[in-house]
């Protein structure tokens, strides 16, 4: 059963990096990974939230409610989404977690009465540039699994994020051996 989890892990990660090298909208990239999320995380709910200008803007969602993408919008000091992208970190509550005093009431998203709540950053260059947030209507343990796997979808996403930044023309006309030998050495971290 543990082989087949990691099996399906690796094929989520594999999906979510040909999303990746595909021409394609970042919208509908972005769509694609929530919806490969909540397949694989059997979740009720992925949000995915970027930050613009100091506020963090829903940008994509697996539930049917566009009139909430790019209108719902929190600051960094507001709510658990908020919290996560603060302190640059996961954040992981089993039940009840519209009870947590850092939650944020909207009233017409329909996760506000959503039990369980998982949330990662969305890093890109060592800065969070958003979160993903996965919610379970019912109480829901996450497990060390489901946690690595949602940190490292917001560590892809926020490579994709700087991808996107690129004209094409950038990345055909690119001194790929250039850019490597002229930035100097590599040193590893610790």
């Amino acid at each position: 059963m543990r082989l087949e989890r990691t099996e399906q892990q690796l094929r989520l990660f594999q999906k979510i990096s040909r999303f990746m090298v595909r021409e394609m909208s970042l919208q509908e990239v972005l769509q694609g990974i929530v919806s490969l999320i909540v397949e694989f995380m059997e979740c009720d709910s992925c949000l995915v939230y970027l930050l613009d200008h100091g506020e963090l803007v829903l940008c994509a969602s697996n539930t049917p409610h566009p009139s909430t993408i790019g209108k719902v919008r929190l600051r960094l000091n507001e709510g658990l989404t908020g919290w996560v992208a603060r302190e640059r970190r996961l954040l992981a509550i089993s039940r009840e977690a519209y009870k947590d005093p850092r939650f944020k009431y909207f009233g017409d998203l329909p996760e506000d009465t959503f039990e369980a709540f998982l949330s990662a950053p969305v890093i890109a260059r060592n800065r969070v540039v958003g979160v993903i947030n996965i919610q379970h209507r019912a109480a829901h343990q996450h497990t060390g699994s489901e946690m690595e796997v949602l940190t490292t979808v917001g560590e892809q996403v926020g490579c994709m994020l700087v991808l996107a930044r690129m004209e094409p023309t950038a990345v055909a006309e690119a001194g790929h051996v250039e850019l490597v030998l002229s930035s100097g050495p590599v040193r590893p971290r610790g």
